[in-house]
């Protein structure tokens, strides 16, 4: 009989978004996808980022040389842009309720260190509706954070800023006796519906954003988000 050849297996980053896709896919969240290479607008206009916001700064964003006249491109500071571009879709076919999740890479130009690098992974999550409430999003926002880490975790919400949501708040999880932070969430701002062609007037939702590097360095127990991307098999093989 002929020996089966050995099978690899998922990188820890890949399991979490499958596990993550896999909880909002049974809360009747799609998944959806957009271009890592994107327009000012996308990422940071329609998300009501003002044109002196620091994170438009070199130190922050990846900016890629355009021709003279062209739309200005980055390589996408966040999957915020995502939602956007859903939205515009939305806005054309006929609005209409729905959620979605996104996940994907995104980069930062910055310093890189155990809980820093200059790419990475982020899962984001919008429910629109005509009615949607801040009681809504802490609900679904508790609901995965114990499917990850279990039914006895704990979380907490900071009031916090973000221009793409209004009331914005931080979401810290509890972890060997220390509060972490792990995302942002909101109420999505007015503004954004507008930019994207939805009648702010109408409809209403939430949207959140988490780091998927930070979930699987404290799910699978390494301390440094690079590790993730050396190929090093001494750490992959351990999953």
């Amino acid at each position: 009989m002929k020996e089966e050849s050995p099978r690899g297996h998922l990188h820890p980053i890949t399991t979490i978004i499958r596990e993550v896709a896999f909880i909002f896919d049974k809360l009747g969240f799609s998944v959806v996808s957009g271009p890592e290479l994107e327009t000012e607008f996308h990422n940071f206009d329609a998300l009501n980022v003002p044109p002196d916001h620091p994170a438009r700064d070199m130190q922050d964003t990846f900016w890629i040389k355009t021709k003279p006249g062209e739309e200005k491109k980055v390589l996408r500071t966040h999957t915020s842009p995502v939602q956007v571009r859903f939205m515009e879709r939305i806005a054309k076919e006929g609005p209409k309720p729905f959620k979605i999740v996104v996940p994907g890479k995104v980069y930062r130009n910055e310093a890189t260190d155990a809980t820093h690098e200059a790419q990475f992974y982020q899962v984001e999550g919008l429910y629109v509706n005509e009615r949607v409430s801040m009681a809504e999003l802490k609900g679904v926002l508790e609901h995965m954070m114990k499917k990850l880490f279990g039914d006895d975790v704990e979380i907490r919400f900071r009031p916090s800023f973000f221009p793409f949501t209004e009331p914005s708040v931080e979401v810290d999880m509890r972890w060997n006796g220390k509060w972490l932070e792990m995302g942002g969430a909101g109420l999505v701002n007015p503004k954004v519906f507008e930019a994207a062609g939805l009648d702010s007037k109408k409809w209403q939702g939430f949207a959140f954003g988490f780091g998927v590097d930070r979930i699987a360095m404290l799910k699978f127990g390494y301390d440094d988000v690079r590790l993730g991307y050396t190929g090093d098999l001494r750490l992959i093989n351990q999953f």
